[in-house]
């Protein structure tokens, strides 16, 4: 079966998944290959996953079964120290995923990322710009509405 089945970018499993075992190994292909539908999401959640198992390996972690929630808490804290706080809630959840379908798939007992908090984010003001009063004026006015293209573009924008 594991020969069926290799990762996409022909890269071996990572040392920390085959310490698990070979039902470990087919379990984490089939998170990306059957779990993750959109591309870049399947990309992310890679890079983030990637970055998790190859700390805990550097830490001393020998296997994904080992992983504890203090490991994922430390790590999780060390990444709000190098990246904004959306990034680490999607690295966070790329990880409680896989964890949680490899407790589905009876690899691991418990999901040791479901009790950890991510950092809050709380958007209170959106990043697009609003013109004023007298830039929207000379927006419209700047519009030719001599042609069919003009006015669709003028009703677009005045709308």
């Amino acid at each position: 079966m594991t020969q069926l089945v290799r990762p996409a970018s022909g890269h071996a499993l990572p040392a920390i998944v085959t310490a698990a075992g070979d039902r470990a190994g087919t379990r984490f292909l089939e998170f990306f290959a059957s779990t993750i539908r959109n591309p870049h999401t399947r990309r992310a959640y890679g890079r983030a996953v990637g970055a998790f198992l190859a700390w805990c390996e550097e830490t001393g972690v020998r296997s994904i079964a080992a992983v504890q929630p203090l490991h994922v808490a430390a790590w999780i804290e060390m990444q709000t120290r190098q990246v904004a706080a959306p990034s680490v809630k999607q690295q966070l959840a790329a990880i409680r995923h896989l964890f949680d379908w490899l407790v589905t798939g009876q690899v691991i007992a418990v999901n040791p990322a479901a009790s950890v908090r991510g950092p809050s984010h709380v958007v209170r003001q959106g990043k697009t710009p609003v013109l004023e009063p007298a830039e929207a004026r000379a927006l419209l006015d700047s519009i030719d509405v001599a042609t069919p293209v003009g006015l669709r573009d003028r009703a677009l924008i005045a709308r």
